[in-house]
């Protein structure tokens, strides 16, 4: 695979994430990445993006104003036959994903789709768990996979209605599928997040070595982490600045408060 066939995408739309999330994600992705890549945002406002970061419209799928509001429905859109003619090998990341090192190896897999399992891998003691599919991360092919949206739309309103969200969608209505290996992919609820109690005393702890992509899933997003004051759900919670995580921030150009 040559350098120019890989894309690295990720989606923005609304108000929730902000233009520095793209922009500390693409820094972050160029410190991670050896090859040479394309780094596209599909997004409904491109206003603030870097340099480098390439924009284009969130393509309609015939998707209704409630599906933008609850769940990820739109990430099926990447899935077209013909994505803004973009070939080769596409790796789609969520904009609350903090990337430590070496994407390149999520590209070399040779499956057709590859996703973010987190049964077994991210529960402890639940080996036997089946793998749950998460849309957090996901690799393809670009051009390869329009039956899923043409899935998708024959029976839209039932499928949002068994599944609730995209990814379970996305398991079901998947002809084949893989999961990135064991402890590529962390989860910072699951493997970084302090025990009740010690998290108000301790800092998360520092991501491993054999960790490439931080998945942050619900509460807290990476922001909550790199500013004052409270962050997490009860039981867990915790309080100010995480240096490592500031200095994740800091250094892919993301502003810090004091």
């Amino acid at each position: 695979m040559s350098g120019t066939d890989r894309v690295i995408l990720c989606m923005k739309w609304g108000t929730l994430y902000g233009p520095e999330y793209v922009n500390v994600l693409y820094s972050a992705c160029r410190r991670a990445m050896r090859q040479p890549f394309r780094f596209v945002c599909l997004t409904d406002d491109p206003a603030g993006l870097a340099e480098g970061v390439e924009s284009f419209p969130i393509p309609d799928i015939g998707l209704q104003p409630k599906h933008w509001r609850g769940g990820g429905w739109p990430k099926f859109a990447v899935f077209k036959a013909d994505l803004y003619g973009l070939k080769g090998r596409a790796l789609f990341i969520d904009l609350d994903m903090v990337i430590l090192r070496d994407l390149d190896a999520l590209f070399d897999l040779p499956d057709p789709l590859i996703t973010l399992g987190s049964g077994k891998n991210w529960r402890p003691g639940r080996e036997e768990a089946a793998d749950e599919v998460m849309t957090s991360v996901f690799a393809f092919t670009l051009g390869e996979n329009q039956y899923l949206i043409d899935g998708l739309m024959t029976d839209l309103d039932a499928l949002v209605a068994k599944h609730g969200y995209e990814q379970a969608a996305l398991g079901a209505l998947a002809r084949s599928m893989a999961f990135f290996p064991p402890r590529w992919v962390i989860s910072f609820k699951r493997h970084l997040r302090r025990p009740v109690i010690l998290d108000l005393m301790l800092e998360p702890k520092m991501p491993p070595e054999t960790a490439k992509i931080i998945a942050f899933h619900g509460e807290p997003r990476p922001l909550d982490l790199v500013r004052p004051g409270w962050w997490g759900e009860l039981p867990h919670v915790g309080r100010g600045n995480v240096s490592w995580m500031v200095r994740y921030w800091r250094d892919n150009g993301g502003s810090v408060a004091s």
